[in-house]
Formats: structure tokens, sequence, C-alpha cells
């Protein structure tokens, strides 16, 4: 048997792309005929496929399919994506207003007759990873409650690769917790013997995978900027919880999540020395000038714990969306 014609060739010039929640982005791809400079031969017309890879190598999400005039974006990449093509051999793929759930691997198919071939492109995004359980306490969420509580406080279950890259920025947590792909896995900078034992490693430990519905443990989120404002409400008086979820309503605001407080801490470089409710009812503050009374010996979104809602008085973090 012989090949009519020169190989189709599709390449992605770039590998990896960063961007951020609420931004557009550009996947690179481009397709050509090896040996040649034109785009297609013109027997057939160019299919264009965009589909985004999943933790499962089987599944693939479909995300955009081009034909001729025919265009088609499913799910919530509606309205969101189309190709730049900038070229008559141009299929990148246009995405506008990120969203958290837009993280992840991207496969480019071009198809011309019987000929096809594809490039992967990663988008990642700009974010922090902060571990997550309920006021239950640690270990109280299997893998679909894992899921709602990130989705809960503004902010998706994170990936591996966004735990490894929280973990080489100094990301340290006993807690094992879940991770996108089901995987359980805690980050450990500081080795010590009830993580896993002072004389092991530093790195990011895996207990493996485990039943999505039967096996509890905590969460790892991610979460990226925001479109509002995070502010610590100036108040005459301490609240209840509910005094608190009132007064950021009165502001014009709602009671900020915990994704929020992490987003403006790591994000912004916010810094409060004063404890304050958040939507789940845990009370918290962020730190990111380490000081006496205030964090001394780190940055971090300090945790105070779940109070009383009804007796204990605290300030209150607001977040108001920007329309």
């Amino acid at each position: 048997l012989t090949e009519n014609g020169p190989r189709l060739l599709v390449v992605a010039e770039q590998a990896k792309i960063f961007s951020h929640r609420g931004g557009n982005v550009t996947l690179p791809c481009k397709f050509y005929h090896e040996h040649t400079s034109t785009a297609g031969s013109g027997t057939h017309k160019i299919r264009v496929k965009w589909t985004k890879l999943t933790s499962d190598y089987l599944k693939e999400v479909d995300v955009f399919v081009a034909m001729g005039h025919h265009r088609k974006s499913y799910g919530n990449y509606q309205g969101r994506v189309f190709l730049r093509e900038s070229s008559e051999n141009d299929a990148s793929l246009i995405i506008s207003n990120i969203i958290l759930e837009d993280y992840g691997r991207y496969k480019c198919e071009v198809i011309e007759g019987l000929e096809d071939d594809t490039a992967v492109v990663a988008l990642n995004l700009e974010g922090v990873v902060f571990p997550y359980s309920p006021r239950l306490g640690r270990y109280n969420l299997n893998f679909h409650e894992a899921q709602r509580a990130c989705l809960e406080q503004d902010s998706v279950i994170a990936s591996f690769d966004q735990l490894y890259d929280a973990w080489r920025s100094g990301l340290d947590w006993c807690n094992a917790g879940w991770l996108s792909d089901g995987s359980v896995q805690y980050p450990i900078t500081k080795p010590r013997e009830p993580c896993g034992g002072k004389n092991t490693v530093p790195g990011v430990r895996n207990y493996g995978f485990w039943d999505k519905d039967k096996s509890r443990y905590d969460v790892f989120c991610f979460t990226s900027n925001f479109n509002g404002r995070f502010y610590y409400l100036i108040h005459p008086t301490k609240l209840t919880y509910d005094e608190a979820v009132q007064a950021c309503l009165k502001d014009g605001a709602q009671i900020a999540k915990v994704g929020q407080i992490f987003a403006a801490w790591k994000l912004l470089g916010y810094d409060r020395c004063d404890a304050g409710w958040l939507a789940d009812g845990s009370v918290r503050y962020p730190i990111s000038r380490p000081r006496k009374r205030c964090s001394p010996n780190e940055a971090a979104v300090r945790f105070v714990g779940f109070p009383d809602k009804k007796h204990k008085l605290y300030g209150v973090y607001c977040f108001r969306a920007y329309n």
C-alpha cells in the first residue's frame, strides 16, 4: 500500500498556555501537509474538532467542531469558543470569559478525508490551592460531596498538577484530600512523625484511588481571581453569623466564601488581622505580612474554627461582585 499525497500534520506551537478566570486565551493549533506549504489538498473538506481530555483517558469532552460553514460548540463552552482562523491552516481555538472548569488538557484534531492528526495543548490557570473540610470535621466528604463543597466555596476540586505546584510553592498539609482524578493525596514540605515520619523525604503523598461513594476524606480546592471586591466590613459591633450575613446584604454585597478569602490573600496580597465570618460558618483571617499576634511565623489564611453561629461574635468578610 502506498499513501496518495502528502501526510497531514497538526502542530501546537506551545504545549502549555497560562491564563486566569475571566480572561480570554488562544489555544494554538495549525495543520500542514508534509513536504508542502499548503493547508489542504482541496479534495476533501477540512474538519476541525476540539475536545477536552479527562483523567479517564477513554473519555473526552466535546468542546467545538467546525467543518466548512458549520460550527458547533458544546456544554458550558457554548457562546465562548470559536476558531481564530488567521490563515487557511489555522485551527487555533479562542476561549473567552474563562471559568475554573476550563483548566486542563485540550486535543486539536484535524481530519481531511482518510487522513487525520492531533496535537495537545494544556491550559493552566493562575490561582491558589487550599485544603477544605466542613463543619463536621476532617474526613467527612466522599468524592461527590467534596466536589460540591469546593463549588460552594467559589472553587473547583484541584488536580494533581495544581496540588503539586502548590506543594512546590510551600503548601504543607497533613490531612489527606480528594483530587479531581479520584485519588487521595496530601503535600508535605516539612516531614514529621504524624505525617509519614520525620525521616521521609518531602513530597506529595499518595493514598491511591478510593471508592468515590463510600470513602471519606477532606478535599483540596482550587480557585482563581474574581470579578469583584473582597473586603472586611467595618461595623460598629461584632456580629453573630446571621447578623453578619445581613450586614453584608445591607452593604450591597454577600458574605464571602472560603475560596474568595484565599484568592484575595494569595493573588492580591490581602492582609487583615481581624477574624471574620465566612459563608460556610467558619471564621478566618488572611495574613500576608506575618507579625506578632498575627501569624508571626508564616503568611497564611488563619483558621479560627466553626464557632457557635447564634452566640459567638466576630466581624465579617464580604464580597461584592462587579457587574
